[in-house]
């Protein structure tokens, strides 16, 4: 028996995506719920003072090498999006609103794909509409609430929160009051939620 434990996530990240699979199977396997806490990546490097891996060449090259080969170790279907880097601020003000409407995972679980596996342009705000409509969501007042600016606030204390916490990146995962950081710590995560 594993206890629940936080993670950090935005979907800008490939790594955070694998991360969201193995996730996934973990809960069904468990039983469980993990705490998913939706931040925004881009001002968590912004506050940690970090550069982003598209924004080092030779580092955004190995990472789109290293993500496939992650994913075919944990038989993830996965396709790195030609569309990336992807603006997730949007995006991720959805997943609060629909944290406020009981609808998360599913939200959660159709913008990992539809970035990560399908390849598409979250970029486009067509895609994100014909989404919330595929998950039977009204996307005029749905994506009209997420750009209502206590949405807006709340994100920016999401992300600064964690931040305080000490992360600086994602995916990340808090449990007993220990952080780690990185898809391939999440080992270390679930010897931790057996303590």
């Amino acid at each position: 028996m594993i206890k629940p434990f936080e993670f950090y996530f935005d979907f800008a990240s490939p790594y955070t995506f694998l991360a969201h699979k193995e996730i996934r199977r973990i809960e069904k396997e468990n039983s469980i719920e993990i705490n998913y806490m939706p931040v925004l990546l881009g001002g968590l490097l912004k506050l940690a003072g970090i550069k982003a891996n598209v924004d080092i060449p030779i580092k955004g090259k190995y990472m789109v090498k290293d993500c496939k080969l992650l994913a075919e170790k944990y038989s993830i279907k996965f396709h790195f999006n030609s569309y990336f880097p992807i603006n997730t601020l949007n995006l991720m003000r959805c997943v609060l609103v629909a944290e406020k409407k009981n609808i998360t995972q599913n939200l959660i679980n159709k913008f990992f794909d539809s970035i990560w596996k399908d390849g598409l342009n979250l970029n486009n705000n067509v895609v994100v509409e014909k989404l919330l409509k595929d998950l039977n969501i009204n996307p005029k007042t749905f994506l009209a609430d997420a750009d209502h600016p206590n949405i807006k606030g709340e994100l920016k204390k999401k992300t600064d929160d964690a931040f305080k916490k000490g992360i600086f990146g994602t995916p990340s995962f808090i449990i007993n009051n220990k952080i780690f950081w990185g898809q391939d710590r999440l080992e270390f995560v679930l010897n931790e939620a057996k303590i």
